[in-house]
């Protein structure tokens, strides 16, 4: 049977999962809403990417198992776990070895990654004390517009004026948001000051681990054209956008780092 190695990147908002063969390219992935308990959610990212797989009938007969994310001791099956941090670097170091600085905005808190040559971590820093800027953010925010989520990026580049919005704080940002509504402010101006609001918090976070030439953005908020384009503004650097799905980088780090250690172990 053919070998195949597996990372599971098990998020607040999100499980994803992403499995490589033996020529490290990938066979499968999949990303799942998360569940209340992290591992049944690692469970059916796992089962979810397995099914593309003809000759891969159970999640046992993977070759081996790396587990990263919030919930990353929970994935069940894993051989072992590695940090979020590590597999997010290495991740978008297999995807574009150019990048030296990533910024993941996760659901729950947004980080600064400053990646080496060879796809370790050479600086981190983490804002995990508040949600302002966070994927929880946006939706909050989206919410308050009465918007879906998946429309808020294409609202905000309808745009015509800025409009600022300086609460640091995700419940008096939303209160904030609220009151321009009320004033009868268009609703794709706010939008947009939600999307610079999160790029200049996502500044900072660069600027602490080194903002370098080659620069991209993790996370399922990397999907958000609106925030990409505020950010290169913000930062005065062009993003670099990834020819793989960014939200799953996790899970791609984990099942890259599953494939050397296999190795090393001779499995």
């Amino acid at each position: 049977m053919s070998k195949y190695y597996c990372g599971c990147d098990v998020g607040s908002t999100y499980a994803k999962c992403v499995i490589l063969g033996e020529d490290k390219k990938i066979i499968s992935s999949a990303t799942v809403r998360s569940k209340v308990d992290p591992g049944e959610s690692a469970k059916a990212a796992i089962e979810e990417a397995i099914k593309d797989i003809s000759d891969l009938k159970e999640t046992k007969d993977l070759t081996y198992i790396i587990g990263t994310g919030y919930g990353r001791t929970q994935v069940a099956l894993a051989n072992e776990n590695i940090s979020e941090i590590s597999c997010h670097a290495m991740g978008v170091h297999t995807i574009n070895p150019a990048v030296r600085t990533i910024i993941d905005i996760g659901g729950q808190d947004v980080k600064g990654i400053s990646v080496d040559s060879d796809g370790s971590v050479k600086d981190f820093g983490m804002n995990d004390k508040c949600a302002a800027g966070t994927g929880r953010f946006f939706e909050l925010m989206a919410r308050a517009l009465d918007v879906p989520i998946e429309e808020f990026s294409a609202l905000s580049l309808k745009s015509t004026k800025n409009i600022s919005i300086t609460s640091q704080c995700s419940v008096f940002a939303e209160t904030e948001v609220i009151s321009l509504l009320a004033q009868k402010k268009p609703t794709a101006d706010i939008a947009q000051g939600v999307q610079v609001s999160v790029a200049k918090r996502c500044f900072g976070m660069a600027k602490s681990v080194g903002l370098v030439e080659g620069v991209t953005i993790t996370g399922g908020c990397a999907k958000n054209e609106g925030l990409i384009l505020a950010l290169e503004k913000v930062l005065r650097v062009k993003i670099t956008r990834l020819n793989e799905d960014p939200q799953l980088m996790g899970a791609l780090g984990a099942a890259v780092y599953a494939h050397q250690k296999a190795h090393v172990k001779g499995l």
